[in-house]
């Protein structure tokens, strides 16, 4: 559930006590430099957006050179390559190097749960704030908190259009329709909301429970304004939300108080806990952990912690814990590009991730240029944490990463990762460690004529590839 011993590393005498402890509170963040807040991040981003659509296109109309040659300019001025490789130098930094690396391996996953996917340059600027943020922080306390402020952040808004949706008989919409305008839903926040963030189709949804839930999110929004375009914190707009009862799954939903926002809180807190949610979230977390194919017997336990605490995230976590304790000598699961380079960082103790000084971005002197670039690394093993393709994230399967051209790239990555290794590494040591079968694999090192040989022998292998 970590990412293996480093050669200073002590085998923890009790590793499920040592695991569990890891649960009870969120670590701070390690980065030697500054981290942006979430604002800072968005007044960049809306300086990009309303610079580009509102100043350069029409300067430059018609010179298509000009207008590159400015956005360039701007794109440097923002950070808008800077960014995203900052925050996987403090993602991995941290994960790392704060000393608990088993509640470092599950934010991974919760962040991969709740995807935001690569569109309108949220990889640049929204979506490391909101896994720092909105993510991490909630995950000593109950799913049903992380739901809420997952679903209402400003990055999960965006990357599912909700601020596009519109109740067709509410103020605004009777309005645009009076104008003879189209007025609908956007249905995609809706349904990720119960199809990938919470009960799953196993729970027999259907097409009316998607088209209620729509009417109950519409409002939620980042409002747009003509000096920053859609860069303004989440608001709900009553103006836009669908008036009346709405029914999802059986359960209608009705306007308490003086606001409708109530009625998304509310779904959210059913969707929270029901069964299929348990069942869901507990077949993932063995799935990720442990195999490719979890059974009933490996997710009960899970399950009933969550039911016995009332979905207490630490408490689920710490179930996790014993279950891939009493699975790790029976099953083998393939790991992921990311989790096998931090694994390989850590047991050769190579200088990984760029440190601040390494980065040598400068607004002022220097805004073009960036000495190392982690998300080339991350490109080219096929795994760019912040840019997944599809709303349910990377997967977690085997067969999806395990093709002949993504094997072919791992193993390119000891030599690339050597020239940050420093001294020699105890093979021996970090094996014996790490293995359960380290006889039969010191053998085959013990035949490489050097470092770099073993280094490529060692890493890309199967017992390296799977844990």
């Amino acid at each position: 559930m970590g990412f293996g011993l480093g050669q200073n590393d002590e085998i923890p005498k009790n590793p499920i006590a040592w695991a569990k402890y890891q649960m009870n509170v969120v670590p701070d963040l390690i980065w030697d430099g500054d981290i942006p807040t979430e604002d800072h991040l968005l007044d960049q981003y809306a300086k990009w957006v309303t610079t580009d659509r509102r100043v350069l296109r029409d300067q430059y109309k018609g010179d298509r050179e000009g207008y590159e040659r400015a956005k360039e300019v701007l794109r440097n001025e923002v950070g808008e390559r800077y960014y995203e490789n900052l925050e996987l130098c403090i993602r991995h930094n941290t994960a790392l190097k704060s000393g608990a690396p088993c509640f470092e391996r599950l934010w991974f996953f919760w962040c991969n749960h709740f995807a935001i996917i690569e569109k309108d340059f949220l990889a640049e600027f929204s979506t490391g704030p909101y896994h720092r943020n909105i993510i991490r922080p909630r995950m000593t306390g109950r799913f049903v908190d992380m739901v809420k402020a997952v679903t209402t952040s400003w990055a999960m808004i965006h990357n599912l259009d909700n601020s596009e949706s519109i109740g067709p008989n509410s103020h605004r919409g009777k309005r645009r329709r009076q104008q003879g305008r189209v007025v609908s839903v956007n249905e995609n926040h809706a349904r990720e909301l119960m199809e990938l963030h919470t009960i799953s189709p196993n729970a027999g949804y259907t097409q009316d429970d998607v088209v209620a839930l729509s009417y109950i999110m519409a409002g939620w929004e980042h409002p747009w304004s003509k000096h920053r375009e859609e860069c303004n914190p989440v608001k709900f707009n009553p103006k836009k939300h669908e008036p009346g009862v709405h029914t999802v799954l059986g359960v209608p939903y009705k306007q308490k108080g003086i606001s409708s926002k109530n009625k998304l809180m509310d779904v959210i807190d059913d969707l929270a806990k029901h069964p299929s949610t348990r069942a869901f979230i507990a077949f993932k977390l063995c799935r990720h952990f442990i195999t490719d194919h979890p059974t009933d017997a490996m997710t009960a336990p899970i399950i009933k912690a969550w039911e016995e605490s009332d979905g207490d995230l630490p408490s689920i976590h710490k179930a996790l814990v014993d279950v891939v304790y009493e699975y790790t000598d029976k099953e083998m699961k393939f790991q992921n590009p990311e989790v096998w380079l931090l694994q390989t960082v850590k047991l050769t103790n190579a200088e990984w991730p760029p440190q601040s000084k390494d980065m040598g971005y400068n607004f002022k002197t220097k805004p073009n240029y960036l000495k190392r670039r982690p998300e080339n690394v991350m490109r080219e093993i096929g795994h760019l944490p912040y840019r997944p393709i599809q709303p349910n994230g990377f997967s977690d399967l085997e067969s999806d990463w395990i093709s002949p051209e993504l094997l072919i790239r791992r193993l390119a990555v000891p030599q690339a990762m050597s020239r940050y290794i420093r001294g020699q590494i105890d093979f021996n040591h970090i094996i014996r460690k790490n293995c359960s079968a380290p006889e039969e694999i010191l053998v085959q090192v013990s035949g490489m004529k050097n470092q770099l040989q073993r280094l490529q022998f060692l890493f890309p292998s199967y017992w390296m590839l799977k844990a």
